[in-house]
């Protein structure tokens, strides 16, 4: 298995580029070297969107104070806000208890969503079944 850039994939004895060892050992990558990072603002806690990180993305999100992806569909890293000037500026990041998923907490400059938008979620409300409190039964 490789990372997005190629580069051979980590094992748990390797260091990740940058992260801590013992930390990089606990992530739990899809096929392709990648974690789901969870966008949130860190002021209102709406969720913005959703990006993937591999150990470089990552490793450059916590040591620089923005946010960094891998983009699955052009192949390389890309910060937050670079091109369009809609900045994430990192306040703090968190991993799941599965090891599988990141919570990236931002303060967002302008739009978070490519489509110009404040969040990527505000395509509408599915219609869930919600139950009152008192309806709910195991």
């Amino acid at each position: 298995m490789t990372t997005p850039d190629g580069s051979p994939s980590l094992t748990s004895s390797a260091p990740a580029t940058g992260l801590d060892p013992e930390f990089a050992a606990r992530l739990k990558r899809d096929d392709a070297g990648l974690i789901t990072a969870v966008v949130q603002d860190a002021t209102d806690h709406r969720v913005l969107m959703v990006g993937w990180m591999d150990d470089e993305a990552l490793n450059r999100t916590l040591t620089t104070g923005r946010a960094t992806y891998w983009s699955r569909s052009r192949g390389e890293y890309w910060r937050k806000g670079d091109t369009s000037g809609h900045v994430q500026w990192v306040r703090a990041v968190s991993i799941d208890c599965d090891a599988d998923t990141l919570l990236v907490q931002v303060d967002q400059v302008g739009a978070a969503c490519h489509r110009g938008t404040d969040t990527c979620f505000d395509g509408g409300d599915l219609g869930a079944v919600v139950l009152d409190p008192t309806e709910r039964t195991a």
